[in-house]
């Protein structure tokens, strides 16, 4: 299966657990793999047979920025199904969520979560 890949993706969202994470925003970047076919597209020379990352960009900060969430988990799982929700083409995705400035005491470069998503 072919892919879409656009990595290090840079938004400001509100989401954490604690109070000021809740409305205060922060850096989050998104990476994000798109698994489909893009035979016709390459074939073709046709945007329409195949998906506008533009479009996903828009999308996945639409979600980042204006929703929130306690949990990367949840906010990668948003991200997930909105993808598959909204195009069609998308047979799997893989999202992966950092978080650059975690409230953690020590020395990181990042936390994140990673899943992975096929269409049902």
């Amino acid at each position: 299966m072919d892919r879409i890949i656009g990595h290090g993706l840079r938004f400001y969202g509100c989401h954490g657990v604690l109070e000021e994470e809740q409305h205060n925003p922060q850096p989050f970047e998104v990476d994000f793999e798109l698994w489909l076919d893009l035979a016709a597209a390459g074939q073709r020379d046709d945007l329409g047979q195949t998906v506008d990352y533009g479009q996903v960009f828009q999308v996945i900060r639409q979600v980042v920025e204006e929703e929130h969430y306690k949990l990367l988990e949840a906010l990668a799982e948003r991200l997930a199904g909105v993808l598959l929700e909204q195009f069609a083409a998308i047979q799997e995705v893989d999202i992966t969520v950092y978080k650059p400035q975690a409230p953690v005491a020590g020395d990181f470069k990042y936390f994140a979560v990673k899943i992975h998503r096929a269409r049902l």
